[in-house]
């Protein structure tokens, strides 16, 4: 199977190298905010030339947003408005025009309707103080060397790795993956080299393939298997606050940057600048560590892995739960499943976004007309079962994976998957040989048996 994924490692470079980077990303900068003003001086003069009355076959000819056409503006008119263009490589005016162009087209298809989500704006201008420095190279010579403790890169040379590149350079020696482009970006005052690589994954089965594993979701605990498993919730960005707190009063007492009266930032604003950023760079390496981790372990030990369409912006909005949302990655976590599954030969099912994983019994499927988020145990009136809140709600999306027929992964609407919950009577629920009773914690069966287990929203 062939898939295509990224390997990042951290560069050391010398001070020489960092002023040669930070050049190259000046000069993708330079290239997209001439070519975004171009652009826009074109339907400002065809939109004035529209109110005079100017008929359309004499307006001002427009401007191809292709990558092809804006590099051939570009190259019209580099001599005059970069005349250091040879300096860099190509490939450094190239990546701000693509950033332009793939702009360009998110916004005119959001307008024509064609994308999906939130309305998408026009493109504005990168500054070069506010805008992270990156450059990608496509073409020219991308190796990693012999000795798997340096990288090349046209025109940038030889760049030591903080880090061994021996599991990369072990697939291209064995001619199991094809390095597509690399990209040096600086990320929390570190610089980062990531290649873009096709790699021929070889098939694989996960331990249990007959497990269904279910996870729910939340604050108090970052997952909770219907196995009875808990995982908690590490809050690296809650215990990291008292010492951002402080680095950010420090920051706040400098001398900062002020555009209104062109003020420059003073030296000691900078290294604060620069501590407040490499704090909040360990925090999100800290996050993306452990999701990891967590996300890898279910697509490898479990066939089926049910996850429920959540609405991460909508919860973002909740000024009390916004911060403890954002620092558990819940989109993260079903964007790394997604496609874990497919590599490890599992499968993944979205439930409804309606469907009421946690108002439902996991016993005689009675489902309540409310119930409050305070509420942390489910109690059943009409069978008496008592038992934990998220455990019931993840009991129920195991029951949501007998029901699902075919093998592909997509929204399930399940049992009463409404924008609106009525109360019914019991609602039949299907079992798989070997799934742990309603009230039961559930364990993991010998392998070869059958565990459903889910990962519902926030409760």
């Amino acid at each position: 199977m062939k898939t295509v994924q990224a390997y990042r490692f951290a560069l050391d470079l010398t001070p020489a190298q960092e002023r040669a980077v930070l050049a190259h990303a000046g000069a993708a900068r330079v290239a997209h905010n001439w070519a975004l003003a171009r652009v826009k001086a074109v339907m400002g003069q065809r939109a004035a030339e529209r109110t005079y009355g100017v008929p359309d076959d004499q307006l001002t000819p427009t401007i191809g947003w292709s990558l092809p056409a804006l590099r051939r503006e570009w190259n019209a008119a580099k001599a005059e408005v970069a005349p250091w263009w040879r300096e860099c490589s190509k490939e450094a005016f190239n990546t701000g025009l693509d950033a332009l162009a793939r702009g360009l087209k998110n916004w005119a298809d959001s307008r024509g309707g064609k994308r999906k989500g939130h309305p998408v704006g026009f493109p504005r201008f990168k500054s070069r103080r506010r805008t992270t420095p990156c450059v990608r190279f496509t073409t020219g010579t991308i190796r990693v060397d012999a000795d798997r403790k340096h990288v090349v890169l046209p025109r940038l040379g030889r760049l030591k790795l903080h880090e061994s590149a021996r599991k990369l350079a072990r697939r291209l020696d064995n001619d199991t993956a094809r390095i597509m482009s690399a990209s040096v970006r600086r990320d929390g005052g570190r610089w980062h080299v990531a290649f873009t690589v096709e790699v021929e994954r070889a098939d694989r089965a996960p331990v249990r393939r007959a497990c269904t594993v279910g996870v729910d979701v939340g604050i108090t605990h970052l997952a909770v298997l219907s196995t009875g498993e808990l995982v908690p919730n590490p809050r690296y960005l809650g215990h990291a606050q008292r010492r951002l707190r402080g680095l950010g009063r420090a920051l706040a007492r400098k001398t900062g940057p002020n555009r209104r009266t062109g003020q420059c930032p003073s030296n000691r604003w900078q290294r604060a600048s620069a501590r407040l950023g490499r704090a909040h760079a360990r925090v999100a390496n800290l996050r993306r560590d452990g999701l990891h981790k967590l996300t890898t372990r279910l697509a490898r030990e479990h066939g089926t892995v049910v996850v429920e369409d959540l609405n991460v912006a909508g919860m973002l909005r909740n000024r009390r739960l916004a911060r403890h949302v954002a620092d558990a990655g819940f989109a993260e976590i079903r964007r790394q499943l997604t496609y874990k599954t497919s590599w490890n030969g599992g499968r993944l099912i979205v439930a409804d976004r309606w469907f009421p994983s946690s108002k439902t019994c996991s016993g005689c499927g009675a489902v309540k007309a409310k119930l409050a988020l305070h509420e942390r145990e489910y109690e059943c009136e009409a069978c008496g079962l008592v038992t934990d809140r998220d455990a019931n709600a993840a009991r129920n999306l195991a029951a949501l994976a007998a029901e699902e027929a075919t093998a592909g992964s997509g929204p399930v609407a399940g049992r009463g998957a409404d924008h609106k919950t009525r109360p019914g009577g019991p609602v039949a629920v299907k079992r798989q040989p070997g799934t742990a009773s309603a009230g039961q914690t559930g364990t993991v069966p010998p392998q070869g048996g059958t565990t459903n287990c889910a990962f519902t929203k926030v409760h």
